[in-house]
């Protein structure tokens, strides 16, 4: 489980294609001594399992594997070397949840329709796939790139988020244009509300 407040910006060093498998070295600011061999990490939205540890220079690495499902359903199918990624470790019993519940479970890839800029903020609308839409509520919370959002408004499949300047200058949002894809998990108490509603129709 994870909260969606990104703790570290990470820099893809290498893809390599391992039959259905892709394998991703990603290196970042955490201690190598914080990370064990099989840890989650969300990657920009997904739960991935670190599968090999190193350091190389100041940097620790970590390697996971990015299966087919993984691959077809989130944005790392389009991963290359120098892309910089959102990572969020696991939670821990005890750990303060700032964010929303997040499981790193991706659904789907949203497309952002629009960025304005104003006052060190940035408010973006972005389109969901319409069988998600649903889920998303104003005021309600979304995860987008591994990153907890409150929604601000919602019009048919769009939505819109505002980002603040922190936000904005700790993650890899600064950099988001119109066009960008987004991996999106919406929140978890709006899909079981709405299957709870569906059942007892």
């Amino acid at each position: 489980m994870f909260t969606g407040l990104v703790t570290d910006v990470g820099e893809i060093l290498a893809v390599e294609p391992r039959g259905e498998l892709r394998r991703i070295a990603v290196a970042c600011a955490y201690p190598l001594e914080s990370i064990a061999l099989g840890a989650s990490i969300a990657c920009s939205g997904p739960c991935l399992t670190a599968v090999v540890l190193r350091r190389e220079g100041a940097r620790t690495v970590f390697e996971v594997d990015a299966a087919a499902e993984t691959l077809a359903r989130t944005t790392a199918g389009e991963w290359a070397v120098g892309r910089r990624i959102n990572l969020e470790r696991s939670l821990k019993i005890g750990d303060e949840l700032g964010g929303h519940i997040v499981t790193g479970h991706v659904d789907g890839v949203a497309t952002i329709v629009s960025r304005d800029d104003f006052d060190g903020m940035s408010r973006f609308w972005i389109e969901a796939p319409h069988q998600y839409a649903r889920f998303i509520a104003e005021k309600g919370s979304v995860a987008l790139d591994g990153t907890s959002l409150t929604v601000n408004a919602v019009e048919g499949d769009r939505f819109s988020v505002l980002i603040i300047p922190h936000t904005l200058a700790v993650t890899t949002w600064g950099g988001y244009r119109a066009g960008d894809r987004l991996n999106l998990e919406v929140d978890l108490m709006a899909r079981y509300a709405a299957r709870l509603a569906e059942a007892g129709n």
